[in-house]
């Protein structure tokens, strides 16, 4: 593995614990940083957000994470391209109802201008280990 190729991923591990934060507490402004403006977000129920839907959702209270616990995190970058893979315990509440889920997180992440970004981002529910 070369040194960039080394940083890439250090920087991409980074930028996704960054956005796990975001997510955590709400915060609109580092969620707007870390998304693409191009991109979307497939959720467990099978529907897509926009950026502006997405931030909305946080802006407005309408989506809250109250814990998102990571248990595992792979990552790949292939040039300016990276793929997290993130399997994580989320609880919180959407539109008012609370919610728990083990969820499968898959994102594709392109770094431009000095940063990593958000391109596509699915969801599905992971069932428990046995």
């Amino acid at each position: 593995m070369t040194r960039d190729r080394a940083a890439l991923e250090a920087d991409l591990r980074d930028a996704e614990q960054q956005l796990q934060s975001a997510v955590r507490s709400g915060d609109v402004e580092a969620l707007d940083r870390l998304l693409d403006d191009r991109v979307v977000y497939t959720g467990p129920d099978g529907r897509s957000l926009t950026k502006e839907e997405d931030l909305e959702a946080h802006r407005s209270r309408s989506l809250v994470v109250e814990a998102f616990d990571q248990e595992d995190l792979q990552l790949t970058v292939v040039g300016t391209t990276g793929v997290t893979r993130v399997l994580a315990t989320l609880r919180g509440s959407a539109v008012g109802q609370p919610f728990a889920a083990r969820l499968q997180y898959t994102r594709a992440w392109v770094h431009a201008e000095g940063a990593w970004r958000v391109l596509a981002a699915h969801a599905g529910v992971s069932p428990r280990a046995e």
